[in-house]
């Protein structure tokens, strides 16, 4: 009868003969099947990050020194939820380079890095909560702001008004445009929950 070899994350199926002996495990296959998977997840990663770019550049809302109300996060979440933390924290970074294509301000590595991938990166954490979505895409939206107010808090702060505490300044700006951002991904999100292709997806 036939038996099941588990190699990574691929499965491959090996007949036996009539004795009940099993032939040596097909290493090129094992291999080629690992490739196919990673070749499909690096498509995966490169077209959310370049959807979510193309989203980026449609601005409901611009705020006069950085940040804006958009639908970019709406595609990392999806592929959060359909493929897991790691392949939408990758597209997250990916598309944070990308917008160094565009009006990008950048005066240090770390203010680049705060600014750009880490905050985008970080929204691949709503994976976790795969169980509760909408749970995750809070989570990983706080997780994002606590991100951009480092970033304004140790390279920004000069834009603070006077007497103002910068903490909450650096707050208080992000959130402008942060909260309606989260607001109009969690619509989305709900509107696309309840289509076929998202039960399609979920189920494979």
């Amino acid at each position: 009868m036939p038996s099941f070899h588990y190699h990574g994350m691929a499965f491959v199926l090996l007949a036996t003969d009539g004795m009940g002996a099993c032939p040596a495990a097909d290493t090129g296959g094992i291999i080629l099947v690992k490739r196919k998977m990673e070749t499909k997840m690096l498509t995966e990663i490169g077209v959310t990050a370049a959807l979510a770019f193309v989203l980026s550049l449609i601005r409901l809302y611009r705020r006069p020194n950085g940040g804006s109300i958009t639908l970019e996060m709406v595609p990392l979440f999806y592929l959060a939820f359909r493929s897991g933390w790691k392949p939408a924290a990758w597209a997250g970074a990916v598309l944070g380079l990308l917008n160094l294509l565009g009006d990008a301000y950048v005066i240090h590595p770390l203010q680049l890095l705060l600014d750009y991938p880490l905050p985008f990166a970080v929204l691949g954490i709503a994976g976790v909560f795969s169980a509760r979505p909408i749970l995750g895409i809070v989570v990983a939206s706080v997780g994002r702001l606590v991100i951009h107010t480092l970033a304004g808090v140790i390279f920004w702060a000069s834009y603070a008004p006077e007497g103002q505490n910068v903490w909450a300044y650096s707050i208080g700006y992000n959130a402008t445009f942060l909260v309606p951002q989260l607001v109009l991904t969690i619509i989305i999100m709900l509107v696309i929950m309840r289509t076929g292709l998202w039960s399609k997806e979920r189920s494979e």
